[in-house]
């Protein structure tokens, strides 16, 4: 099985919740590596006009593989190695040192 790094951009196939059918959609991987076949993301959105506290805009888009303006959403979910199709690209530093904060903000931690 392939091993994802910390904010990888990849493209994951996000089941839905009757299990009848899934669609392929971005997200970040948020934890290092390690031996367990789960993976820790946070999922990307293209709807950016109306974010949650804690949602931004990514500003290196191309960077991160992406072909339209994307936004973090609110959301940290476990995903099975096998739900996860490619690595398309990595977040930019800038945009890391953002997803840390807003995961500690989501969190409570300080």
């Amino acid at each position: 099985m392939p091993s994802f790094s910390k904010y990888d951009v990849i493209l994951v196939r996000y089941p839905f919740s009757d299990l009848t059918a899934s669609k392929i959609r971005p997200a970040i991987v948020v934890n290092q590596p390690h031996v367990s076949e789960d993976s820790l993301i946070v999922p990307l959105t293209s709807r950016t006009n109306t974010l949650l506290a804690g949602e931004f805009v990514l500003t290196d888009r191309a960077v991160a593989g992406l072909n339209v303006s994307s936004a973090v959403k609110r959301g940290i979910y476990t995903v099975h190695s096998s739900l996860i199709i490619k690595s398309i690209g990595q977040l930019s530093s800038q945009d890391a040192q953002q997803l840390d904060r807003s995961i500690r903000q989501w969190l409570g931690i300080t």
